[in-house]
Order: structure tokens, then sequence, then C-alpha cells
């Protein structure tokens, strides 16, 4: 028999990953150690949990007004379910689901990968739990498949124009990649970021407690650029289970003219693919035009919108997703579950 049952603290998924190792994480933003700093910035969690006695599940969400989202944030890469693979976790995914059509009318799930076929997953457990399902491309994901390569290989491949901005560029400033978490280093990123093209951080002080914790545990690679003894550019990247991950880069706009964030880039990229040989490296979400000139792949992410046509407010959300359709000038691609990868 599957128990289902939900919790408004994440310290559930910390007891959830201590007793399955099925469950174990992929990437830093599915460790309970994420969802707690996502906790700490004033999310509110609904934690839906499923087990039978030989196996537990979880989806970690918030809700309201009877509209369930993701447990998540800007600096989360992707979203899934946290779940043993196979037909066991299949089946309680699946009441889980039919359980959160108590508890609100929809349920959008983004941004959710699926090369690992979680996005098939999560429309296949709600479809059967009764909800109506679509799933659309929400966002992409720009990747390095290393191959094998060593970086000067990488660098070969690398567009001629990057090549040579590097070439002219890369003496006028000073580089370092730490693999420790520096309190001053790191005063020294959020000064740059502020003066920087990029939005306003929304959560500095979780950014920096992720840093702390990532040096911590030996997964930062923290990348500092210097020109004249002044910091000009930098970036934080982690490494996992042979994927380095990309978080945040920025260099001042004042010193946008000596291109040390290309020189760091390379930096960077040097030390993730001939030091730590991963065979993966993961530019997060945006289609930004400057990603593919590192990288030499892409991936969907995709939303899935799930409304119980059983509540009379799902009906009322179905009709507005309607009429915003048809003023757009371009229809989003839509599928039933499962998307076709």
């Amino acid at each position: 028999m599957i128990e289902a049952r939900y919790h408004d603290r994440v310290n559930v998924l910390q007891e959830l990953f201590a007793e399955s190792s099925a469950c174990a994480a992929p990437t830093p933003f599915d460790r309970a150690e994420w969802y707690a700093l996502l906790s700490d910035t004033g999310l509110v969690p609904l934690i839906a949990l499923a087990s039978d006695g030989d196996g537990a599940a979880a989806l970690a969400l918030t809700e309201d007004a009877g509209r369930i989202a993701p447990l998540r944030n800007w600096y989360s890469f992707t979203w899934r379910q946290l779940a043993p693979p196979g037909a066991k976790g299949d089946r309680l995914l699946v009441e889980i689901a039919r359980q959160l059509r108590q508890r609100g009318h929809r349920v959008t799930l983004e941004p959710v990968p699926d090369e690992d076929g979680s996005a098939t997953r999560l429309c296949t457990a709600f479809a059967k739990a009764g909800w109506r399902v679509e799933a659309s491309r929400c966002d992409i994901n720009h990747v390095l498949h290393v191959g094998g390569m060593d970086f000067d290989t990488y660098w070969s491949q690398r567009p001629g124009a990057l090549r040579t901005t590097y070439k002219r560029k890369a003496k006028k400033v000073e580089t370092q990649v730490i693999c420790h978490f520096d309190d001053a280093l790191w005063s020294d990123y959020e000064a740059i970021y502020e003066a920087s093209w990029k939005p306003r951080e929304d959560h500095p002080a979780m950014l920096r407690q992720f840093a702390r914790q990532e040096g911590d545990a030996g997964r930062l690679r923290f990348g500092m650029a210097w020109h004249e003894g002044k910091p000009v550019a930098a970036q934080c990247w982690t490494v996992e289970h042979g994927t380095a991950f990309i978080h945040k880069l920025a260099y001042l706009e004042s010193a946008r003219s000596l291109s040390a964030g290309t020189t760091l880039s390379a930096a960077l990229f040097r030390h993730v693919i001939d030091t730590d040989r991963v065979t993966l490296v993961d530019f997060g979400t945006g289609d930004q035009s400057y990603k593919a000139d590192w990288m030499n792949g892409i991936r969907p992410r995709y939303r899935i919108d799930c409304l119980d046509l059983a509540q009379p407010r799902a009906w009322l959300d179905l009709a507005r997703q309607t009429a915003r359709r048809l003023r757009e000038a371009e229809v989003p691609a839509l599928a039933p579950f499962p998307p076709r990868r």
C-alpha cells in the first residue's frame, strides 16, 4: 500500500536521500541542501512524498491559490522528480500526482529535462492520475560534449573570431582558478557583478552560501581575472559526476575592451577539461548567442502544464490559456504526454 503525505519543511528530503541510494542527486539542483537554500530565501515548501515501505519518492513544490509549481528560483538550471528509477518509482509518482488533485487545480512544472526521461516520466504519471497534460518547450540548455578531447583539441574547434580575440587580449589580464571558497574573492565577484551588465541578484546571500558549501565539498571551481591588480571578471562553476556547471559569470562593464571574460572562460574550460576531465559542460538555460561559440550541443527544457478538469477553476485557466495563444503571433508547438525526444 502506498502512503502519500505532505510536508512544509525540506528536512524530509534529507531523510529521503539518506534512506534511498536510488534517489541520488544527479545535479546540484536535486540535492536536499539546494532545496534548503531555496527555503531559506522565503519560499514555502510543499514537499509531496509517497512511500510503500520499500521505497519513497518526492516532488519539491510550492503552492499558491490552487496553483502548484516547482520549488525553485532562477539559479536552478532544472527541476525534476526525486524518485527511484523504474516501475516502482513510477507507481509512487502516479500516487503523488493523484493526491495533488486534492491540493490544487493546476500544476505547472518547469524547466524539466528529458535527456534522462524526466519530462516523459512526469507527463505519464500525471496523465495516469487523471490530469489533462500538455508539454511544450520552454527553454534551451547549451552543453559541451567533451568526447575525450583535451583542451587544445577543443580550442582548435572554436570559432575563429573567438580564438583571435583570445590571442589578442589574453596577455592583458591575469587569471586564477581556485577550488575552495574565499570570502574576499567572493566579495570581489559581488562587486564585479554589481558593476556588470547583469540584472540585479535576487538572492546574493543564497549564492554565496551555495558557493561556500560547494567549496567545502571540493566541487567549486571559482575563476578570477585581474588587470593591473584590479579584479575585472569572475566566474562560478562547479564540478560533479563528470559534469561542469557554469553558474555565474560577470565582468566589469568599464573593462569590456579587455575581453577578460573570454580569457577567464578559456582558463576554466582548460581546467575542467584537462584537470577534472569532465565529459560534459552545462551552460544552464537561455539561448544567448555567445553560448554557441563555446558549446557544441543543445538540449530542450520542457514546461509540463497539468489541469484537473474536474475542478471549475481549471476550466477557467484553460480558457485563459487558449485565449492567450490565439493572440500570439507564433503558437508554441504543444504535445500531449509525453514530449518527443
